[in-house]
């Protein structure tokens, strides 16, 4: 499969995309960035040069994602999500040398206009609720909210809310896909098909 890319949308010469992504109106690659497979860029996405994009990620409208932020495959970011690679940004004050990985692993969902400060992990298959401001690291599976962004739950890889409590044990099968969940010493884990 070849990669679309609409006729408005800029694509650097040195950008690195993969099969069947799609790029839409207004989007801009630049030179440096490497994209997966599968890819979906919604209308006005900016992609600047150190960013990883891994396969079968969605990133909606009017996302800019910013030099040293990655996502791993399969990340869905809805519309208006807000990176950043400074911590305490000034205009007059050059810190590109300053900038901080931020790493949303595998599988991860970021709620439409949810902002995610530098630095941080985003665990595999978590969910970041619309509009929350995520300061610290996301464990994987957890469910996160509010301003700033605390845990409310857990989440299964089928995307939706675990009954379980968010410390302690238990272990919970998703009726969708027969996946066993095992929560332990505060960590959720997938062991895989009951």
């Amino acid at each position: 499969m070849k990669v679309s890319k609409h006729p408005s949308a800029i694509v650097d010469d040195g950008a690195d995309i993969g099969a069947g992504t799609r790029i839409w109106h207004f989007s801009h690659v630049c030179s440096g960035a490497v994209i997966g497979s599968n890819v979906s860029l919604g209308q006005n996405v900016y992609v600047g040069s150190k960013v990883v994009i891994g396969d079968n990620c969605k990133v909606q409208n009017n996302v800019s994602v910013y030099d040293n932020v990655s996502l791993e495959a399969d990340v869905f970011c809805g519309p208006s999500v807000v990176f950043t690679n400074v911590y305490n940004p000034r205009a007059a004050i050059e810190r590109k040398s300053e900038y901080r990985n931020t790493l949303i692993r595998t599988g991860a969902t970021l709620g439409a206009n949810s902002t995610i400060l530098c630095g941080v992990t985003v665990g595999s298959y978590a969910f970041v609720g619309a509009g929350a401001v995520i300061l610290s690291d996301v464990p994987s599976f957890a469910l996160i909210v509010g301003v700033p962004g605390r845990q409310v739950g857990w989440m299964s890889e089928y995307g939706e809310q675990i009954p379980l409590p968010l410390q302690g044990c238990g272990e919970y099968t998703c009726p969708h896909s027969g996946k066993l969940y095992r929560l332990e010493n505060d960590i959720l884990e997938c062991l895989g098909t009951a």
